[in-house]
């Protein structure tokens, strides 16, 4: 069972997410807040796998709160749901370490599938908020960031290299065992010493460093 806690000012949006969600099999809500401070707080008591987050509330944003729960041991994922389809919102929900990016109105099938697919230590992004990151990282590239990125990687072994360049296609942890031959087990342990080597929250980060260096 998925736990999820709902994090959205707007007693509407998060009466029908609840709605949405409980009549999932696999997918329990455990709990709802009207803003970030409040949705930390639920965090800490509830301990649930999934939060999603929306970005503007008061009194603490969904974008301060998701940085401050992935300083935490074990943070849960963090689905980042929006109507803002903005390139800096993209690129500042996965800085604060968010595994999701979707837009509030995507269809609730896929929402469903965003809960899964991060549930399982998966990312997941909307299609526009993809387009978003990639026209701005092809903008920004630079020399600089291109040998930056390239000497991150050097840290990693030729086994966690192909693993990256896999993450960096966007390929889930069930693809990459299929295309390197590997269970799903050893790439989910791969994964997590790429997240530690290459000091990131989340696999979008780490795909951008392998986009950063040209590998992709």
């Amino acid at each position: 069972m998925i736990r999820v806690l709902l994090v959205d000012d707007d007693p509407l949006v998060r009466s029908a997410l609840s709605l949405m969600l409980g009549g999932q099999r696999d997918i329990e809500v455990v709990g709802e807040a009207a803003n970030g401070e409040e949705g930390l707080a639920l965090v800490a008591e509830l301990t649930p796998d999934v939060v999603l987050m929306d970005i503007r509330m008061p009194v603490m944003d969904g974008l301060e709160a998701t940085q401050v729960l992935h300083q935490r041991p074990e943070p849960p994922h963090v689905v980042v749901l929006t109507t803002f389809d903005a390139d800096d919102h993209v690129l500042r929900a996965i800085a604060s370490g968010a595994d999701g990016f979707l837009l509030k109105d995507t269809p609730p099938g896929d929402i469903v599938s965003a809960i899964r697919t991060v549930a399982a230590g998966d990312a997941m992004l909307s299609p526009s908020a993809t387009r978003s990151l990639v026209s701005r990282l092809r903008s920004t590239t630079s020399t600089d960031r291109v040998s930056t990125a390239a000497d991150r990687l050097t840290v990693l072994t030729e086994r966690e290299l192909e693993v990256a360049v896999c993450v960096g296609r966007g390929l889930s942890n069930s693809e990459i065992a299929s295309e390197l031959y590997l269970s799903v087990p050893t790439v989910k342990s791969h994964v997590s010493r790429l997240l530690t080597k290459l000091d990131s929250t989340n696999r979008v980060q780490v795909a951008m460093v392998v986009h950063d260096a040209g590998l992709v």
